[in-house]
């Protein structure tokens, strides 16, 4: 843990939301946690209605994240992550995947969900070797995150930047500003890795899924087709597969859903 800022007895005051669905509460209760309120439910159970396979976006997302954590370390030498839209904590989390193999790893945490802030605790509890740290902060304040950063990490050495299942809820296209924001800093050989729902297959159930979400209260998203998801990735080197649905990224023998297409694209860039 660096910092302080989570020192025992000097937690943050936190104010959760009940009555509104809010998106890492319905990720957990897709995942089969135990973090999650009535609102959560009803809006997870709403979108499985439209698209069953809703349910296994956020398995098949935590995989991912574990295959492209695993695949910078052992074949780039990446050591630094910098995790957008953490999510509530659950297995095989980033520092957990990337510590098992290289105990010296650094991660940095980002969220802003005051359900996720309550759980940050679980998220710092890092290997002697190596640092983790969460920092409390909106992915439209790409200045506050790297500043958070910098406690952390050495800039001056590439990071893997993670945005998984966070940028829908970017709506509008300064997303692509923030992302480029976030990596500018960091130098050659640096990664960025996104996973998003897309209504580029199955537009008219998706952007009843978007509908459904919207209508809800929550934080709205917005679904982008594969040419608008590219874009995040227009000065960045795409690795093979490119841009795939979730389980076609580089699927290992343990990969679920290995043999099936998703709504939910994932890709891996490399900053020349």
């Amino acid at each position: 843990m660096t910092g302080d800022a989570y020192a025992p007895g000097q937690e943050p005051e936190i104010e959760i939301d009940t009555s509104v669905a809010h998106p890492a509460r319905v990720w957990d209760y897709w995942l089969g946690g135990k973090d999650h309120y009535p609102a959560d439910v009803e809006v997870g159970d709403q979108l499985e209605e439209t698209i069953p396979e809703v349910v296994l976006w956020a398995r098949a997302d935590r995989e991912f994240l574990g295959r492209v954590v695993r695949h910078v370390i052992a074949e780039a030498g990446v050591r630094q992550f910098l995790d957008i839209g953490t999510g509530i904590p659950t297995r095989d989390n980033t520092h957990q995947v990337a510590q098992r193999l290289a105990p010296e790893s650094r991660v940095v945490y980002v969220d802003n969900d005051p359900v996720v802030l309550a759980h940050a605790r679980a998220l710092l509890n890092s290997s002697s070797e190596g640092a983790t740290d969460f920092i409390d902060a909106n992915l439209h304040d790409p200045e506050a995150i790297l500043d958070g950063a910098a406690r952390t990490l050495d800039f001056s050495k590439p990071v893997l930047v993670t945005l998984l299942g966070i940028l829908e809820f970017s709506v509008t296209d300064e997303a692509y500003t923030i992302v480029s924001q976030v990596l500018e800093p960091f130098p050659s050989g640096s990664y960025l890795a996104i996973a998003c729902p897309s209504n580029e297959t199955n537009t008219e159930a998706m952007d009843e899924v978007a509908r459904k979400w919207n209508d809800s209260g929550a934080t709205p998203i917005v679904m982008r087709s594969a040419a608008g998801l590219k874009l995040f990735f227009e000065h960045l080197e795409l690795l093979e597969p490119g841009l795939v649905p979730l389980p076609k990224w580089r699927p290992d023998p343990g990969t679920l859903y290995a043999d099936r297409d998703m709504d939910f694209y994932c890709a891996v860039g490399r900053k020349p």
